[in-house]
């Protein structure tokens, strides 16, 4: 079922929308920017905290950041396989709950519904698997997804989740009734989600993110089961509001999420090198009222991981749009913030130092 037949088309009124939010403060300080983060009504520093380097022995640098005014913070169970969650339940012994935006993520969903359809695969008989495989080599070459500059390859692995997914859609179709979806795919949102408000020590969280990472807008727009899930959390008084997030096809994702009307925000991969591709889903989202947070703004062009390279015509692309003595990573997330349609750049900052350097960046023109 689409989940369009759940929240009404994509031109009308959902019921998942607010008219008018009101906006919500937390954590206003003079010398920080911020911006309205779509109908979720919060107010969120135009610089973010991401979460993966977040662990129990590393988080004094996100103190020093919410001191400066920032105020959303970003993390999932599959950072550091729960470290990341369970630094910030430091955090949050250490400062107000109310004085931040808390989001964490529904990592196993996308990875569970692959390997689910994986596995089926695997037992069909040759020549299905063959027939499979020429609709999904099909429906590669249809999209056009995989060009490199569009998802960044900011990993190995990406074209790989690309063609994972694609298959999980595909033999949804023949294939679908065989999945238990009311346990794999609502319950395991609930429990997720359960899972990680005790290892953060709260009893609420702002935002939840599900899909964790889409590589495809059939994932947003066919598994209703996720916004059951939400449902019945929201109403536990457990999460307040629903996101999602890509990698893979940002532009696409986004576009799906924003014509179900379910999603009040979404994070995706917005940089100077993609923004082509992503542009004008940003466009609609910013006039339906769905904030966007932009992730991987300075991946494509500064890559700090051991043995890594960056593509000189990348760093060139990013000098010459922001001309001047900042390092290449600040360019590239002021380069973001220049883009009125975009709620907040998402910077992963593991140490003081980066704090120190990206937080002003808020505000900023030039």
């Amino acid at each position: 079922m689409s989940v369009l037949a759940v929240t009404g088309t994509a031109g009308g009124k959902s019921a998942f929308a607010a008219d008018q939010t009101p906006v919500e403060w937390r954590n206003r300080q003079s010398g920080m920017a911020y911006r309205r983060l779509g109908r979720t009504g919060f107010m969120v520093s135009e610089i973010v905290m991401g979460g993966n380097l977040i662990s129990p022995r590393n988080y004094d640098h996100v103190l020093a950041a919410l001191d400066m005014g920032l105020n959303y913070l970003d993390t999932a169970p599959a950072y550091g396989r729960g470290a990341s969650e369970e630094g910030y339940r430091q955090v949050i012994k250490a400062r107000p709950r109310d004085r931040f935006f808390l989001n964490t993520k529904v990592s196993l969903w996308d990875g569970n519904r692959t390997r689910l359809y994986q596995d089926i695969f695997d037992s069909l008989a040759e020549s299905e698997q063959k027939r499979i495989r020429g609709q999904v080599e099909e429906e590669l070459s249809r999209r056009d997804v995989l060009h490199r500059d569009y998802i960044g390859m900011y990993n190995d692995s990406q074209p790989d989740q690309v063609r994972a997914a694609v298959l999980a859609n595909v033999m949804s179709r023949q294939y679908g009734r065989r999945i238990d979806r009311a346990r794999h795919y609502r319950q395991l949102v609930i429990d997720s989600v359960e899972e990680s408000l005790r290892r953060l020590g709260t009893d609420y969280l702002d935002v939840i993110t599900c899909p964790h990472g889409a590589s495809t807008p059939f994932e947003v727009l066919e598994h209703p089961e996720i916004f059951d899930a939400f449902e019945k959390l929201k109403k536990d008084g457990k999460a307040r509001h629903l996101s999602v997030s890509a990698h893979n096809d940002p532009g696409g994702v986004l576009n799906a999420a924003v014509d179900t009307g379910a999603y009040s925000m979404a994070m995706v991969a917005y940089n100077v090198v993609n923004h082509e591709w992503v542009a004008k889903a940003l466009e609609k989202a910013k006039q339906r009222d769905v904030g966007v947070i932009a992730m991987k703004c300075a991946r494509p062009v500064y890559d700090a991981r051991p043995g890594r390279q960056v593509d000189p015509a990348r760093v060139r692309k990013i000098q010459d749009a922001v001309p001047g003595p900042l390092k290449v990573p600040q360019k590239a997330y002021l380069w973001c913030l220049r883009n009125p349609n975009l709620g907040a750049a998402i910077a992963e900052m593991s140490t003081l130092s980066h704090v120190q350097e990206n937080l002003p960046l808020a505000g900023r023109k030039s």
